[in-house]
């Protein structure tokens, strides 16, 4: 069976975990977890970085950090994880969401403001497979009603918008380095923080509520609990594991995006036939190959050649059901306006395998199998 997702692996991840016990601190933020800081710091150019125990971490920690409260309202697409909308919902806030654009499965920006209420408080684009949603826009609103923008950037590390990093380019950004993402610390995931006088009180909340980082910084002479906050600071192992792929982060990408290229020239004789669509990468946006997805005309069409794949040993997959459509999303929260696309869209798309090392002739046979289904 050719599997959807193996996790990253380049080789120095148990030198650096050892090294991390040898260190006698395995505990949050050793060598390890602070040289990944620095790393997301450094190559997005995001004023401060701290890695998580999750990227659904990532996001309870900028609700809090955008003073969300109950009865507030927040905006999103369906089209998402469940913890997008956990966050604030964990917070008191109804979610409120709109419908997707078709081309991305990203938010569509021209039905925000139509669902900005005098309770609205966030907006939070998900960048769905790593490509941008339209920020400018999005970011003109926020700046007009005075609202916060969470980028759910779960699946987008190392991708870009007009050239600056996603998870950058809001007042908070979050990324995942789940097992099934391009860079793995197994479970964890970072906060990025666009201002610096929020990073303070990011790492209280971080920190148990404590001021922990300050004392260990010298900067106060004991450490006390002074906010809410949680344990949301991972093991150093879980960042010497990461920190291995964070030195290869240009061969993991040129990876993956060859194995993105591979499948989109090779199956685009099926789009041209209209058999199936293919991914779209706005111009303003790079890749970072988290995925490669084709829609059939249906949701009968893709059980279908799920099912054919499956028979054939290969493992592909459909992706979210929308929020809305689900018990909890009947209760928290509400769809603002028509859903087009986000339900038709979601009930047409396809998973391929996609992984750092997946072999070239895996890639050739997944493509084989697909045309010869279409070829029935």
């Amino acid at each position: 069976m050719i599997n959807f997702n193996e996790a990253p692996f380049i080789g120095t991840e148990l030198e650096y975990i050892k090294k991390a016990v040898d260190n006698k601190k395995i505990c949050g933020d050793g060598e390890f977890t602070k040289k990944c800081n620095a790393f997301i710091e450094k190559t997005t150019g995001t004023k401060k970085a701290l890695l998580t125990t999750s990227c659904t971490h990532a996001l309870e920690m900028a609700a809090i950090l955008c003073d969300i409260k109950p009865g507030d309202e927040v905006i999103m697409p369906s089209y998402t994880f469940v913890s997008t909308a956990d966050a604030f919902v964990g917070r008191g806030a109804k979610v409120v969401f709109v419908d997707i654009r078709p081309d991305t499965m990203n938010i569509d920006e021209k039905l925000i403001e139509d669902a900005i209420t005098d309770k609205t408080k966030a907006i939070v684009p998900v960048h769905y497979a790593g490509v941008g949603c339209e920020m400018d826009t999005i970011l003109d609103i926020a700046k007009r009603h005075k609202l916060k923008v969470v980028e759910d950037a779960a699946q987008a590390a190392a991708s870009y918008y007009k050239g600056r990093a996603l998870g950058s380019i809001g007042d908070f950004g979050c990324y995942s380095f789940h097992e099934t993402k391009n860079f793995s610390m197994g479970e964890g995931g970072a906060i990025l923080i666009a201002d610096e006088k929020e990073a303070e009180l990011a790492e209280i909340i971080r920190e148990k509520g404590t001021d922990r980082s300050r004392f260990f910084r010298g900067q106060v002479d004991k450490y006390t609990w002074v906010e809410y906050g949680s344990s949301y600071l991972p093991s150093d192992m879980n960042a010497a594991y990461l920190w291995a792929q964070f030195e290869r982060i240009d061969d993991i990408c040129r990876d993956r995006l060859g194995t993105w290229d591979f499948y989109y020239e090779r199956l685009k004789e099926l789009e041209d036939k209209e058999y199936i669509t293919l991914p779209y990468i706005p111009e303003e946006c790079t890749n970072n190959a988290h995925m490669f997805y084709i829609k059939t005309k249906n949701l009968t069409e893709r059980t279908a050649l799920i099912s054919f794949l499956k028979e054939n040993g290969i493992c592909a997959v459909f992706h979210y059901i929308p929020l809305h459509t689900a018990p909890a999303g009947l209760k928290y929260c509400e769809f603002h306006g028509e859903d087009r696309y986000t339900t038709k869209e979601s009930e047409r798309l396809v998973r391929l395998p996609l992984f750092y090392g997946l072999p070239e002739s895996d890639k050739e046979y997944i493509c084989d199998k697909i045309k010869e289904f279409y070829a029935k």
